[in-house]
């Protein structure tokens, strides 16, 4: 297991120095001089040069990526062209409203997805399949924003019971974690119907049952223990999806997350937020993706590291 995880460890590094220099290059392509967006248009020849000297934009293109390099490897992306502000400052407070939101937005997810999946397929082509699969695709299908829009008018605007912006208080945080879990909910819901319908058919749980075995103990400890590891796959890149922010949702209720500053830095292209964003997010992915790799191993005990590692 060491072994696979040293090397898992190395791709992951690999990925995150491949990003880097990927989101190097299309901000340098991409049109448009941050220091003109910061400058009055009637700036003179002599302040702009300056300016672009202390932002260290009138070097070669490779110092400046060295620069870079060199500040994600310390975890300092410098700071903010307009708010001039920490770029570590404002990642961090608006991870911690992103982290609430996430966390709450999976929690739902995971508590609706999950026995709505195995409800359908413990009651296959019935009623209640139907009804919870149809669920199900509307929640995948339905925009997110769009969700929002109308629980912010029924339950906002019409029936005055939540609040429709800000997260500031805890009943703030009721219709963003509705609206963001909503279509994560309906996925989970989708593959674990999918992965119990295929689990169930195996030879083991037909001879747990010729067994005497309860119909609990073979749903939960047989069947179900069996189904997850497809269910982990998405629920991780699901929770990764969460913690890098939703643009939509957190514009729509005003809530000032990674979402939201990954918007405000490219309207402003504000490279070093804009940087230090997108560097985040990969890294958020990767970790996300390496701690399901090694969970596998705790839910199954057929898969072995080192065998997969080779």
């Amino acid at each position: 297991m060491a072994s696979y995880i040293l090397k898992r460890l190395g791709q992951t590094f690999i990925v995150l120095f491949g990003i880097s220099l990927i989101t190097f290059i299309l901000l340098q392509v991409v049109p448009g001089d941050p220091v003109a967006l910061m400058l009055d248009r009637r700036a003179d020849p002599d302040t702009i040069a300056a300016v672009r000297h202390q932002l260290g934009l009138d070097v070669p293109l490779p110092q400046q990526y060295l620069n870079f390099l060199n500040g994600v490897v310390h975890f300092n992306f410098g700071v903010s062209y307009f708010s001039k502000e920490s770029v570590l400052i404002s990642l961090n407070r608006a991870f911690q409203v992103t982290l609430k939101l996430a966390m709450l937005s999976f929690v739902f997810a995971v508590l609706l997805g999950i026995p709505c999946g195995m409800a359908a397929s413990l009651h296959r082509g019935k009623a209640t399949d139907t009804v919870l699969m149809t669920l199900s695709i509307f929640g995948v299908s339905a925009p997110s924003f769009w969700i929002a829009i109308i629980l912010q008018i029924i339950f906002g605007l019409k029936l005055n019971l939540l609040p429709i912006s800000g997260f500031d208080r805890p009943s703030a945080y009721i219709l963003p974690s509705i609206a963001l879990g909503a279509r994560y909910a309906g996925s989970i819901a989708r593959i674990t119907r999918t992965s119990m319908l295929d689990v169930i058919k195996q030879d083991y749980i037909r001879t747990a049952r010729a067994k005497g075995a309860k119909r609990g103990s073979v749903i939960f400890h047989h069947a179900l223990k069996n189904a997850m590891i497809p269910i982990i796959t998405l629920v991780g890149n699901e929770l990764g999806n969460m913690l890098t922010g939703s643009m939509l949702i957190e514009k729509v209720f005003s809530i000032p997350g990674i979402g939201k500053l990954a918007v405000d830095s490219m309207s402003n292209r504000d490279l070093p937020l804009l940087e230090g964003t997108v560097m985040y997010i990969a890294l958020v992915f990767v970790i996300v993706n390496l701690l399901v790799d090694i969970s596998y191993a705790f839910i199954d005990p057929r898969i072995r590291f080192g065998k997969a590692a080779q």
